[in-house]
This record gives C-alpha cells, sequence and structure tokens, in this order.
C-alpha cells in the first residue's frame, strides 16, 4: 500500500536538504492522495487513476495552482518508488500539469516601503534585528526561507553581498544595499552571544536561536498595523515590491531574473504585467484623448 513507502519517502525529502515548508506541503499532498486511494494496492495505481484524482481535486474546487502542486507531488514521490525498484514506472509521468493563473503580484509602494521602514525605532536588539530583516528582505529580494537560512559563511556584510542558496539548492550572489549593510552591521553589535546560541546563523530570536518564516511575519505584521498601513500585507511582498521598483526604474529583465533566482524568464516576466498596468494608469489620467 502506498502509505508504507510514506515516511521512507519523506525521509529522502529531508535527506536532500529540502526546505521545511516543501516537506510540510508534500504530507499533507500525499496524505490525502493516500485517503482516495485508501488500501489500493500500488500496482493498481495507474495513470488513469492519477487522472480520477485530479478530477476529484477539481470538483472540491481545488486552485489550478494547486492542483499543479499536487501533481507535482506525486510525480516527485512515484520517482522515488520507481529509484527505490518498489514499482516499475511511473505512472504521474505522462499527465499534463494544469495551467496555472497568472495573478498579478501585491507589492507596496515606495513611499510604504519607506514608512514601514522608518517605524522600526529604538535601540534594542528586537529593533535593530527588525530593521535589519526588513531592510535586507527590500534591499536583496531574497525569499524568507532563504532570509532565516541566512548563515554567516555565506555572507560578506563588508562587501555587501549575500550568497542564496535558493530553490533546487542553485546558488546565485545578490547585493545589498547602503541601507541594508548600516542595519545589519547595527544588529551584529546587538547580536548576543555565548552558550546555547547560534554561531551561524545570522538572525536569531531572544533566545538565541535561529528565527522561523512564521516570526518575520508576525515582525513585519506588526510594523504594518504601527503605520496603519490598510491592506493584508505578508513577507514575499517585499520581494514583489523589490523587482517591481527595479523595473519601474529601469532595470532589464534578465538581471532581475537572476537577482530573484527564477530559473525561468516568464517567471520573471510577471512583473511587466504590473508596471505597464501603472504606466497606462498613469497615461489614461493624464492623456486628454485616453
Amino acid at each position: 500500500m502506498l502509505r508504507n513507502h510514506l515516511e521512507d519517502f519523506f525521509a529522502s525529502l529531508q535527506a536532500k536538504n529540502a526546505s521545511p515548508h516543501t516537506v510540510t506541503n508534500y504530507k499533507i499532498d500525499l496524505r490525502e492522495f493516500s485517503g482516495f486511494a485508501k488500501d489500493r494496492p500500488l500496482k493498481e495505481i495507474d495513470y488513469l487513476f492519477i487522472r480520477k484524482f485530479l478530477a476529484f481535486l477539481t470538483e472540491k474546487k481545488y486552485s489550478k495552482s494547486s492542483i499543479a502542486r499536487k501533481l507535482s507531488c506525486l510525480r516527485s514521490f512515484f520517482k522515488f518508488l520507481v529509484r527505490e525498484e518498489v514499482v516499475e514506472n511511473n505512472p504521474s509521468a505522462g499527465l499534463a500539469t494544469p495551467k496555472r493563473e497568472k495573478k498579478l503580484p501585491h507589492f507596496l509602494e515606495v513611499q510604504e516601503i519607506e514608512r514601514l521602514l522608518d517605524s522600526i525605532e529604538g535601540d534594542a536588539f528586537a529593533s535593530r534585528r527588525d530593521r535589519a530583516i526588513l531592510e535586507t528582505l527590500y534591499s536583496s529580494g531574497i525569499r524568507v526561507s532563504e532570509l532565516v537560512g541566512l548563515n554567516f559563511s555565506e555572507a560578506d556584510f563588508l562587501g555587501g553581498v549575500l550568497r542564496i542558496r535558493g530553490k533546487g539548492k542553485k546558488e546565485r550572489l545578490v547585493p545589498l544595499g547602503k541601507k541594508a549593510q548600516e542595519a545589519l552591521e547595527a544588529y551584529l553589535e546587538k547580536k548576543p552571544s555565548g552558550k546555547g546560541v547560534s554561531s551561524d546563523a545570522v538572525f536569531l530570536n531572544r533566545r538565541g536561536t535561529r528565527l522561523t518564516d512564521r516570526s518575520v511575519r508576525r515582525i513585519l505584521l506588526k510594523y504594518a498595523r504601527k503605520i496603519g498601513l490598510g491592506k493584508e500585507i505578508f513577507p514575499h511582498m517585499l520581494r514583489h515590491s523589490f523587482a517591481t521598483h527595479l523595473l519601474d526604474r529601469g532595470a532589464d529583465l534578465r538581471s532581475v531574473q537572476e537577482l530573484l533566482g527564477h530559473e525561468s524568464l516568464s517567471t520573471t516576466q510577471i512583473y511587466t504585467h504590473v508596471t505597464t498596468k501603472r504606466l497606462k494608469e498613469v497615461y489614461d489620467a493624464a492623456h486628454p484623448r485616453a
């Protein structure tokens, strides 16, 4: 049965240093598929059965992006089973991935970013750390998972460069702006040290251990409420803002692709829709015959 092999698969993901977010999502997706398959033997899970599962998800009103993620998970799982010689073929290999809806990314205006960063006041450890976190996210465009996973061995603070290990363990170099460098230097002066304190992690909580994605989200929400931002906000919006503001100011698409660590240029092109939309709004508002 399928469920007999789940723990081995999850262990293989952790051995490959898959992100905790990926492992959590795969656990949710595979346990859902396992519930759908019930006690069906693995040899009876074929191409048609997986198509039935995808049809079931469609009936349940799952979004195309969620269905695409679950299919990707099944491909990885059955690829693992083929490698382990549990099954002969990957029944999900020939299935087409549903086309994902292209949603325009949510971002903050430059003035909103400035208000957010200026709201972090005080000289205490938490204030300096919070300022360094938000400045680094906006300055570099890195993902929050990349930020909390950042180690001192991967950071050249004097040179203003971070070596980021992104999705698929691909490394890229990203620059840090002057404001982010200053905020990081100020934070490092207050960073705790001693017994029980993580020596490698850059960003720590009050207990001296590595911050989590959730902690960064709470930090961001705290300052968004402080300035009365009046819109839903999440850490990835700083990455969206980074890319949008660069393109607004003339950065070329290939450079932004490299900075974001996108494998495909088409992923980065979503930000051109944002900037084009804004140009059209300006045109419609300003042109007398628009």
